[in-house]
């Protein structure tokens, strides 16, 4: 049955109950909860007082009794059904007071830390907890930001818990400032939401583990629920600030992150920070020997797998720390917002790597390679990273950087190729034009040629597509020119997809063999 068709049916057959005290108690018993008699009243003064506060506050767009009862009331309160509920709790961004409220009034031991930062919803909260009689529970009156320091606040937190606020990854971000070894982070999420479980973990795994995932639905209803809950690994990571004077008497601010070195860049006219802007082009790679990785994956695996070319770990000023294994190795460079945007070209909002650029070593004709020796002469950086991509695919064995090529390292490449490009041992060539092998026959790729799938490959060779819209020197090239038929007035394709082609050819007869 259409779940939209099944829901109405279902809301009908509801609908003859009464919005009283009475109502209440049976959809709770229909849950699967028996309560006290206190709780029920409690929930009940609740209910009637977000009634009458709704309209002036919003705290609610669901207004429908049965609705309110089993979206706000019981599916909070089947919370310690499934889960042991951490104490002290943070309930971030809590409005209406969900799920901390209804989680206080069927599990009174917990001691609940609601979050808030408008006023009017704050001044809701305290009538709320004065009125139900409510005792260990707190009003934090602003917002938990990344810098939040609960022991400023005398705040001892061992777990957070959201409801309907924002993606898992942001609070986890969020909370990776001040959450302990052990404490949990746990999500009140609908059943589709398995996307950001896979996003934060890919993001945070350092810092947080999945420990929990819980699909369930809320008892006699068609309301399909997801339970998620990530448990802190790592220790977080604190920072200092302290000011001192230097011999001139100048103020000196001074950041001290425990066991991290961090620099704190609010200025354009940082050193620093006009090395990133420098690097962000090929000629900045080439002079530096830096270059800069942006995207979750591309810095989680390089960070993984190359640690020692790693040297910086770049956010704004609201970002997480680096992972607690890889501190030592790393200056964390904290940027102002405005900065750190100038620098995360791609909008990703999350940690970029400082990255050495491995050296090239030179190419030489005077020994004999088995298999492929690719010849790389693109100028569009995207190019270079997808072929370079492609030829750690398929087996090749010497990648070589013509003169005319793009730097691999640029963040363009880096971008396409990912990690891959730091697997692949790359070669410094000659230009095109200069190119020469007296130890393996080269060809070049042209849209003028002999058919490539006529090819016997050798046991030795080198394949050399020609720049993107010049192409080869085919009066110079000294050897085969080879083409790819395609379908008449289509007389060229993409360079990077051409040789993509070849390389499969080469592989696939390879494997028969």
């Amino acid at each position: 049955m259409n779940p939209s068709k099944q829901n109405r049916q279902y809301m009908k057959s509801r609908s003859s109950g009464q919005p009283g005290i009475d109502a209440m108690i049976r959809l709770f018993e229909e849950s699967g909860l028996e309560l006290s008699d206190q709780a029920y009243h409690r929930f009940w003064t609740y209910h009637r007082l977000i009634r009458t506060r709704n309209a002036e506050l919003d705290l609610t767009r669901i207004r429908r009794f049965e609705e309110m009862v089993l979206k706000h009331y019981v599916d909070c309160a089947l919370i310690p059904t499934l889960i042991k509920i951490p104490s002290p709790m943070l309930d971030i961004g809590t409005g209406a007071g969900f799920p901390g409220i209804p989680l206080k009034i069927v599990h009174p031991q917990t001691e609940i830390v609601l979050s808030e930062g408008r006023r009017k919803r704050l001044d809701f909260l305290n009538e709320c907890i004065k009125l139900l009689s409510l005792s260990g529970v707190t009003v934090y009156p602003h917002k938990i930001s990344s810098g939040f320091d609960p022991s400023v606040s005398g705040l001892e937190i061992r777990g957070v818990i959201t409801r309907a606020l924002e993606s898992i990854e942001k609070t986890l971000m969020r909370t990776a400032r001040f959450l302990s070894p052990g404490a949990q982070a746990i999500f009140m999420k609908g059943p589709s939401c398995q996307p950001e479980i896979d996003s934060a973990t890919d993001l945070m795994d350092h810092e947080y583990g999945l420990s929990e995932d819980i699909s369930y639905s809320i008892p006699n209803s068609p309301h399909r629920r997801r339970l998620v809950v990530f448990t802190r690994k790592s220790v977080p990571c604190r920072i200092f600030y302290s000011t001192s004077k230097n011999a001139d008497n100048q103020a000196i601010n001074q950041v001290y992150g425990g066991d991290v070195r961090v620099k704190e860049i609010c200025s354009r006219e940082n050193p620093s920070f006009k090395t990133f802007l420098q690097i962000l082009t090929g000629r900045g790679v080439r002079k530096k020997g830096l270059t800069l990785i942006s995207g979750p994956r591309h810095v989680k695996e390089i960070l993984e797998d190359f640690a020692p070319c790693c040297t910086g770990w770049l956010t704004h000023e609201r970002g997480i720390p680096p992972p607690a294994e890889k501190r030592k190795e790393l200056i964390w460079y904290r940027l102002s917002k405005e900065l750190f945007n100038q620098i995360d070209l791609y909008g990703t909002g999350h940690p970029i790597l400082l990255v050495k650029a491995p050296l090239f070593g030179e190419w030489s004709d005077e020994k004999k390679i088995p298999g492929c020796t690719l010849f790389i002469p693109f100028q569009d950086p995207a190019n270079v990273g997808a072929v370079i991509r492609t030829a750690a695919a398929f087996g090749v064995s010497q990648v070589v950087i013509l003169k005319e090529a793009a730097q691999p390292f640029h963040h363009k490449s880096i971008r396409v190729a990912g990690s891959t490009i730091f697997r692949v041992a790359l070669l410094k060539g000659p230009s095109l034009g200069d190119l020469r092998s007296s130890e393996m026959p080269l060809f070049g790729l042209s849209p003028r040629g002999e058919d490539v799938a006529s090819l016997e490959f050798p046991h030795s060779f080198g394949l050399v597509p020609g720049i993107e819209g010049p192409g080869l020197p085919e009066d110079a090239f000294p050897g085969r020119i080879l083409s790819i038929p395609m379908e008449r007035g289509i007389d060229s394709m993409n360079a990077a997809t051409a040789t993509g082609i070849v390389l499969y050819l080469w592989h696939a007869g390879r494997r028969r063999f």
